[in-house]
């Protein structure tokens, strides 16, 4: 029961666009609690909430302003509680994000800390001179373009901020700010919480020289960000000192976890880094099945064989509130639903924990605004050769032929794509091999076979594009198969293998000869 999260399915919910009971166009806490019966029926172990926390919402709720309150656009303190309680009583965890890297410039400790170069929080924030010619201390770039340093007239200094200007970075060496966030940490363990998702956890600390980020010989060049390797604002090894303090705390309480993101230009060694040993985290994903493909079965196996870590615990995800909707990502504006349906049963095939982000158990694809309805910074800011997150932060569409597709009465802070309408639970749930059906099908089926969630992976030889794959756990062995392809495909196999035929999947096995239809996929059995 303590490791609950190896091999778990958890259901990511992004609060605003969940579902709203308080008719102001924005999801909250109590629309949360009345679906919580509709997530548990899906099969998944637990609930991973983005924040819910006081916020001006600059960056939608990742520029916290009070660790330890919710923003009144969700709700309050007692809407999350019974939140929590209803999660529990339908055996599902509740982990919640954890944004340690930095605060809203709201936020009261940021408020004293730019007051003045000598106040008690005047070091709790990255500040630095300006050079001698009034430009910022060194050549750091912010995420969302621009430099990573805003001017401070009040005390005349730079300040840091790897994300919007609204995001100054915390100066976690100092060990009275790494106090300060272990006391928010124990304030949500002491609620009862299951585990975190920690933001950007390999950001918390910077290198003290200031020293300049070199170039990189490749770079992206689709925003300034990539055009740097960046070795000094982030990965810094005086992090593990705190990482060990913050497992520490979390250990101490019984049946927690956490899960970093790791946002990194070598995201498989850095995630082992922050997982593997007992004084790291738990589990971590990063971004490489978030990428935008093209989706292969080496790119695929070059993810799985690339943890070489057999300690370590990975998680995956293929969507989340930060990328295009995977549907679209990997298989274009006319994606069909069988891919999204492979795509559900391939995520949580793979060895480690599988993150299922809310709609991606409808097959929405990513939904399409026009400028004007845009509210992601980073969209605004690249359009329109990057469209931003929005498109992937519409509302769930829950009831067919009802404004808003049954989110909210009234507007939406996020138009419904009409795409999605079609896609909404109410049709679904009529239709027997609907893809909201298939995802409860297959997580039934999985959690069925122990094996899927814990045992071990072994890749077989196949042609492009079928990926082929062993799980091996006690005396159980599964044969995976997944077709990436909208064409029919065959292989053969050597061993005597039996499908699971109660798994949902379209393939076939016959003579020694798998055959998947397109996007079609087999879960099979070694015969004794």
């Amino acid at each position: 029961m303590s490791e609950w999260w190896r091999g778990a399915v958890i259901y990511q919910i992004y609060p605003r666009s969940f579902a709203d009971t308080d008719e102001d166009g924005v999801g909250d806490l109590n629309g949360i609690t009345q679906k919580l019966d509709y997530v548990a029926s899906l099969g998944v172990d637990g609930i991973w909430l983005s924040p819910f926390f006081t916020s001006p919402m600059a960056d939608y709720g990742y520029d916290v302003a009070d660790y330890c309150g919710v923003d009144p656009l969700f709700g309050t303190m007692a809407d999350f509680e019974a939140l929590l309680v209803r999660a529990h009583a339908l055996g599902l965890k509740v982990i919640i994000d954890q944004v340690y890297s930095h605060t809203s410039d709201q936020h009261d400790w940021f408020a004293e800390s730019r007051r003045d170069a000598t106040n008690d929080k005047a070091d709790w924030y990255v500040w630095a001179d300006p050079k001698a010619d009034g430009t910022p201390p060194n050549n750091w770039l912010s995420v969302f373009g621009g430099p990573a340093w805003t001017f401070d007239a009040r005390r005349r200094q730079y300040y840091l901020h790897n994300f919007l200007s609204e995001q100054p970075d915390l100066n976690l060496h100092n060990p009275a700010v790494q106090d300060a966030i272990l006391d928010v940490a124990r304030f949500w363990l002491d609620k009862g919480i299951d585990g975190f998702r920690l933001d950007v956890t390999n950001f918390y600390m910077h290198d003290r020289s200031l020293a300049d980020n070199p170039p990189l010989e490749a770079p992206d060049r689709s925003r300034p960000y990539g055009y740097q390797r960046h070795l000094n604002n982030r990965s810094q090894a005086d992090n593990m000192a705190f990482i060990a303090r913050l497992r520490t705390l979390i250990d101490s309480y019984e049946g927690r976890m956490s899960v970093a993101e790791i946002f990194s230009q070598e995201p498989m060694a850095r995630s082992i880094a922050y997982t593997q040993g007992a004084d790291r985290l738990h589990t971590a994903y990063n971004f490489h099945l978030l990428g935008k493909g093209p989706v292969t079965a080496r790119f695929i196996r070059e993810a799985m064989e690339g943890w070489v870590s057999e300690s370590a615990w990975p998680s995956w995800s293929f969507s989340n509130h930060d990328v295009p909707r995977v549907l679209t990502r990997w298989g274009g504006p006319d994606a069909p639903p069988e891919m999204a349906r492979l795509l559900i049963a391939l995520l949580s095939s793979l060895r480690g924990t599988s993150f299922l982000y809310q709609g991606e158990e409808l097959g929405l694809p990513q939904a399409e605004l026009a400028f004007e309805d845009l509210r992601d910074p980073e969209g605004i800011r690249f359009w329109p050769d990057n469209l931003g997150r929005d498109g992937c932060r519409t509302p769930i569409p829950w009831q067919a032929d009802t404004p808003h597709a049954g989110f909210s009465p009234v507007k939406p802070w996020l138009p419904v794509d009409p795409r999605h309408e079609a896609l909404a639970v109410s049709v679904q749930d009529n239709e027997a091999r609907s893809t909201l059906n298939f995802a409860r099908t297959f997580l039934a089926f999985r959690k069925e076979h122990p094996t899927l969630r814990v045992g071990a992976m072994k890749f077989l030889d196949a042609p492009e594009p079928v990926v082929l794959f062993t799980r091996l756990s006690g005396d159980e062995t599964l044969l995976c198969a997944f077709n990436l392809s909208d064409k029919a495909v065959s292989t053969k196999i050597d061993d005597q293998w039996r499908p699971c035929l109660n798994s949902g999947l379209s393939g076939t096995l016959a003579n020694g000869t798998i055959t998947l239809p397109p996007y079609g996929g087999l879960v099979a059995e070694s015969v004794p």
